[in-house]
C-alpha cells in the first residue's frame, strides 16, 4: 500500500534561458538545448510516519532540445542528512514512483545519470535564493524588480516543476554544475522562485 505523503517548503531553478524562460510557456529553449538545476527546501514533510522537515533536495536536467519533445538526463541529490528511511522516502517521492506533482515530470525524463545523498545549503533571504553542493553544483538567484519595485510574477504558468504557485521571475547571478560529464557556467541568465505544495496518495 502506498504511503499517504505531503511536502510544503521553498524551491528555485536556474537555467541557461535568457529571462524570462520560454520553455515554461512550452516554446523552445533559448538557446535550443536547457540546462537546469532545480532546489527544493522542505519546510514540512511527511511520508506516512516519517518526517521529512527541514531536508533538502536538488536536480539536474539537460535537455538536448524542446523540453516537451525530447528525452532528459536528470541526476538527483539528496541531503545527506536524511536517515535511511527519509532518503529511501525521498528517493520515492522525487523518482515519481508515489504520484503526486513530481510524477507529471517522470514521462520526460530519458536517462537517469544518479541518485546520491551530498551535502546541500540552501538559504532563502528576502528576494535571493542560494543553494550549494560543495564540489558540484553552485546557484545563486534574486528577483528581478519590476514597476514600482514590485516583484514580477507568474501565475498558471502551463509547464512548471511546481504547479500551482505564483512564481517569482528571478535572473541567476551564479549557475555552476560539475558532475556526470557535465560542466555549466552560467550567470545573468533565468530563474524563477516559488513557494511548492506536493501531496500523494
Amino acid at each position: 500500500m502506498t504511503e499517504k505523503w505531503s511536502l510544503t517548503g521553498n524551491y528555485f531553478e536556474a537555467c541557461n534561458c535568457d529571462v524570462a524562460c520560454p520553455c515554461v510557456f512550452t516554446s523552445p529553449p533559448t538557446e535550443g538545448k536547457c540546462t537546469v538545476l532545480l532546489a527544493w527546501h522542505i519546510d514540512r514533510g511527511k511520508y506516512g510516519d516519517t518526517s521529512l522537515d527541514g531536508l533538502n533536495v536538488a536536480l539536474a536536467a539537460y535537455s538536448p532540445g524542446h523540453m516537451l519533445k525530447v528525452k532528459w538526463d536528470v541526476a538527483l541529490y539528496l541531503d545527506e542528512k536524511a536517515t535511511a528511511k527519509q532518503r529511501e522516502a525521498l528517493t520515492s517521492i522525487y523518482a515519481g514512483k508515489v504520484g503526486g506533482e513530481p510524477a507529471a515530470l517522470v514521462p520526460f525524463i530519458g536517462k537517469v545519470l544518479g541518485v546520491k545523498p551530498v551535502r546541500i545549503e540552501y538559504n532563502s533571504k528576502g528576494k535571493e535564493r542560494n543553494m550549494r553542493i560543495p564540489g558540484i553544483a553552485d546557484m545563486e538567484v534574486a528577483a528581478m524588480e519590476g514597476a514600482g519595485g514590485n516583484e514580477i510574477v507568474l501565475e498558471k504558468i502551463p509547464f512548471t516543476a511546481v504547479p500551482n504557485q505564483r512564481t517569482v521571475v528571478a535572473k541567476s547571478k551564479k549557475l555552476s554544475y560539475h558532475d556526470h560529464g557535465m560542466d555549466w557556467n552560467v550567470s545573468e541568465k533565468n530563474g524563477f522562485y516559488s513557494p511548492f505544495a506536493y501531496k500523494g496518495a
